[in-house]
């Protein structure tokens, strides 16, 4: 399989995302590149760690994900390949993989021979990520990378917290059009309040129930199709209309009559 997807946090403006996609290229001239996006917000790997469970599933087996938010990039951190229900993933051992670890087996990126011959301590996207990626999709098996790593970094606080009838999550991202994103799951709302009277908080906005569509409200609560609840403005960036940010708490309370 020759395809290769490419997640970063890059933007347009520098010659980064390029530079990224012709090191794969000069390895495997015949990969098939995605962008999946390079619009993360600069260093979030909270965000972007949202978003790889989303895409990955609709690519195919042996599909590779190359996965680059990389703050402490130059540190100790180490970079790693994932393999995972016949999917590869490679990228910084900084918990950006925390959504797709269960399952999964992680190498560490060790063996010079799939590097560029210089290590820059700033653009290991280009130096050791992007070569492994390719390497990978010429049919390099994991282990050859290096040894099991044992133990992963995991990113804390990715789940809402239940305390009693209140569960509490937060806004993890925007997209384009000012969506609130959270990281309240279908499966955890659901199981939280069952078939109970419930209420959901967010800034200043309350909802008695889930909406379907965007257009059922001028304001609407809702399961978005990345399995998660968000919250929206019909025609409208419910973000800067609301001044809301990442990080602002989303409560669901049940029982509420």
């Amino acid at each position: 399989m020759n395809i290769i997807t490419v997640l970063t946090d890059f933007g347009q403006r520098d010659p980064y995302v390029g530079i990224v996609k012709g090191v794969v290229l000069a390895i495997n001239p015949g990969a098939t590149l995605i962008d999946i996006s390079h619009e993360v917000a600069p260093r979030d790997v909270k965000e972007a760690c949202f978003l790889i469970p989303e895409y990955y599933p609709c690519f195919p087996p042996g599909t590779v994900h190359l996965c680059v938010v990389d703050p402490t990039v130059g540190s100790s951190r180490k970079p790693l390949v994932l393999a995972k229900d016949g999917h590869f993933f490679v990228g910084p051992d900084n918990g950006l993989f925390s959504l797709v670890l269960e399952g999964a087996t992680a190498y560490e990126i060790a063996n010079s021979r799939f590097m560029l011959s210089n290590i820059s301590g700033t653009f290991h996207g280009r130096d050791i990520f992007a070569p492994a990626a390719a390497h990978l999709s010429c049919g390099v098996r994991p282990s050859e990378f290096g040894p099991i790593l044992a133990e992963t970094v995991r990113l804390p606080t990715l789940h809402p917290l239940v305390h009693g009838d209140i569960m509490t999550g937060e806004i993890v991202r925007f997209d384009r059009f000012g969506n609130a994103i959270t990281n309240i799951s279908f499966a955890a709302f659901t199981d939280f309040v069952h078939e109970t009277q419930h209420l959901v908080e967010i800034g200043d906005l309350s909802f008695h129930g889930i909406g379907n569509s965007y257009y059922e409200g001028e304001f609407t609560c809702l399961v978005g199709s990345s399995g998660y609840l968000e919250c929206a403005l019909f025609q409208g960036n419910l973000a800067t209309e609301k001044r809301l940010s990442k990080g602002d708490r989303v409560i669901v309370r049940r029982s509420i009559g």
